[in-house]
């Protein structure tokens, strides 16, 4: 009886492969007859504008700036989705007699701030703003909170107006109407359509091939697989998902409760009390995220991505906001403290 169903099922799967492969050879035959004028008109098909290598820019260069650069520059160099070049705005400073950027395009090495990691050759230090974001179509935004609305200020009007953006900044702006995501922040003054990245993603691990994840929220699934192109490799495996403002928002809060898990080691409270703060504070990202994303459902599964419950592991025990209420703790010093008023920059 099962040698008679199995065989049956080999038939039928069988069938099934043949008739799929006429199917598929009949519509490369519509396809190719519709392109060559024979049936449809010339606008069915792509044009050249449609199938153009995709240009982008990287909007920053310090240590998390220049991790990511391996990776888009080694990704674009490979794919015909991309332009091979890559620019990558430096803010120009002098180092050891030198400018920043001709050491990076000479040497293919950032000294200052990702030292001993060799950049690829297609990735263009520019220390224009304005001559790094022309004819841009990816955008990435990796630069400290506080000059967001500096930089968008200065591009406005010298971007393509369907560029695509994408911020990998961890945190949230304060203004007179309250808290605002910084991809909004960006969205309202550039007018373009924002994603962002979030993850457990420590800049010096990436930037060395270490194995780890990340997260990219995109509302719209139609840019995921060309983002998920550009980012991800064999070592940083990324999944998309359409919670963009609770990915973002994991970004942020996960530095509060670091600083709590810092208290914890600082007050030599041990490692059972740790793991209860940090679960504490997981439930109550959940609970903000709920109040503050308003736009769509909150789904509880976003928190278990690398945005969430593996971002807050790592910064818990690695990260800089731990390290800070480690040091208040142990010492009692307001000066350690008083970092706290920039946490949500770091």
């Amino acid at each position: 009886m099962f040698v008679y169903v199995s065989y049956s099922a080999a038939r039928m799967y069988d069938h099934k492969r043949a008739n799929a492969r006429k199917g598929s050879e009949a519509r490369s035959r519509t396809i190719k007859s519709a392109c060559s004028g024979e049936s449809l008109g010339s606008d069915s098909c792509p044009s050249a504008g449609q199938m153009a290598a995709k240009r982008v820019c990287i909007i920053g260069s310090g240590n998390w700036g220049s991790a990511i650069a391996k990776i888009v520059g080694a990704n674009a160099a490979k794919s015909n989705t991309f332009e091979s070049t890559v620019n990558m705005w430096v803010f120009e400073e002098m180092v050891n007699g030198r400018k920043l950027t001709e050491l990076i395009n000479t040497e293919h090495e950032n000294v200052k701030y990702l030292p001993g990691h060799t950049l690829p050759p297609n990735v263009v230090a520019v220390p224009e703003l304005l001559d790094a974001v022309k004819d841009a179509d990816i955008l990435i935004f990796v630069i400290p909170h506080q000059f967001v609305s500096r930089v968008c200020d200065t591009i406005k009007g010298h971007i393509k107006p369907d560029a695509l953006g994408m911020s990998l900044i961890k945190g949230v702006d304060e203004g007179p109407d309250g808290l605002k995501l910084i991809s909004d922040v960006i969205r309202e003054k550039l007018g373009i359509v924002m994603t962002v990245l979030m993850g457990a993603n420590l800049a010096n691990e990436v930037a060395e091939e270490k194995f780890c994840e990340t997260t990219i929220g995109c509302k719209s699934k139609a840019h995921g697989p060309l983002l998920k192109e550009l980012m991800q490799t064999q070592n940083f495996r990324v999944t998309v998902v359409e919670e963009a403002d609770v990915v973002e928002i994991c970004g942020a809060l996960k530095n509060i409760v670091a600083v709590g898990a810092g208290f914890c080691d600082g007050l030599n409270f041990g490692d059972n009390t740790k793991a209860a703060v940090i679960r504490l504070g997981l439930m109550e990202m959940i609970a903000f995220a709920r109040f503050f994303c308003t736009a769509s459902p909150v789904s509880p599964a976003t928190f278990l991505e690398s945005c969430g419950v593996a971002d807050l592991i790592t910064t818990c025990y690695g990260g800089r906001n731990r390290k800070i209420g480690e040091a208040f703790a142990r010492t009692g010093k307001v000066g350690f403290f008083s970092v706290l008023c920039v946490v949500r920059l770091l």
